[in-house]
């Protein structure tokens, strides 16, 4: 699933090629890809024709357009791109890619917006906006609703780093748990989470209690520090899915310290990367640089990281 920098590239290339113009028609191709907007499909692409885009907004993964409806209504386009979804900008006699099930045609003729899905988890939805109740100075038009719950993230201008800390400290769960929680910072998914307690020497398993203020502040810097300059490479692409809106794939990949390094040496001491299970996912970190901590605080319901062979 991208996180936030890769979701911020598609996000730029949308303010450069789609912000401003007017949506002609919108075409829908079957229910799946507008199940999250409950009035179906065709109210979807209905309320879309004729609308203007305003803006191209994020936070953490989430994105969205600020489209202005004929009636000065603005209202919230929620992009879910779930597992794969891609959304490119084309021209029309450009081939339609296989596992299309959206376009936006736009008055000026130009090029379409296509949204494309080839796991079918990703899709589209109309939703109010509403004041943004993490404000940053970023949001003018608000947030949308269903995105209202999620934390600000740390590119965010106004982040708040020190009230994260303070939350942190207060948890008695892992580091690395904690910072999955889009509720208590965004953006920060496995890959990232990953690099960033590698450069700050922490075991994810680490009890965010147990850690100093200094060092949950340390991990926040590093997650920033990870995630600007994956933005700078276009983000991590694994893989054909993950691109920018001209098709583009991003190579932080050839950067990466920790996530999908197995095996191979730390590049800070030379121990050999270790790849855990976490959270029904993948945690890999130094064994040398980010020792487990010695005793477990695992509870019921808490996760615990286990060698994987």
């Amino acid at each position: 699933m991208p996180e936030l920098p890769e979701v911020e590239v598609v996000r730029r290339g949308l303010v450069e090629h789609v912000v401003g113009r007017t949506v002609e028609r919108a075409v829908l191709t079957g229910t799946r890809v507008a199940r999250r907007h409950d009035a179906g499909a065709a109210d979807l692409a209905d309320r879309l024709a004729g609308g203007r885009v305003l803006a191209a907004d994020r936070r953490g993964k989430y994105l969205w357009l600020v489209v202005l409806a004929p009636d000065r209504t603005a209202q919230a386009l929620v992009v879910h791109l779930g597992m794969s979804g891609q959304l490119l900008v084309q021209p029309a006699e450009h081939p339609e890619p296989r596992h299309m099930h959206a376009l936006l045609d736009f008055a000026d003729a130009g090029p379409q917006l296509r949204f494309v899905d080839q796991r079918t988890f990703g899709g589209l939805a109309l939703s109010d906006l509403v004041a943004d109740p993490h404000p940053c100075g970023s949001h003018v038009h608000g947030v949308p609703l269903p995105v209202a719950h999620i934390a600000s993230d740390p590119l965010e201008p106004g982040f708040d780093q020190a009230g994260v800390v303070r939350s942190l400290k207060a948890r008695h769960t892992a580091i690395k748990r904690a910072l999955l929680d889009q509720s208590l910072v965004s953006g920060i998914g496995n890959i990232y989470a990953d690099e960033a307690l590698w450069r700050a020497g922490v075991h994810g398993l680490r009890d965010c209690s147990a850690l100093t203020k200094p060092a949950l502040g340390r991990v926040l810097d590093h997650a920033a520090q990870v995630m600007t300059q994956a933005l700078a490479q276009g983000g991590t692409s694994f893989d054909a899915l993950y691109v920018n809106v001209n098709g583009a794939s991003g190579y932080f990949d050839r950067s990466l310290d920790a996530y999908g390094q197995t095996g191979r040496p730390c590049a800070r001491c030379g121990a050999p990367i270790r790849r855990e299970e976490f959270m029904n996912r993948s945690s890999h970190s130094c064994p040398r640089c980010q020792p487990r901590p010695r005793v477990s605080r695992a509870t019921p319901g808490r996760s615990v990281i286990r060698n994987v062979r």
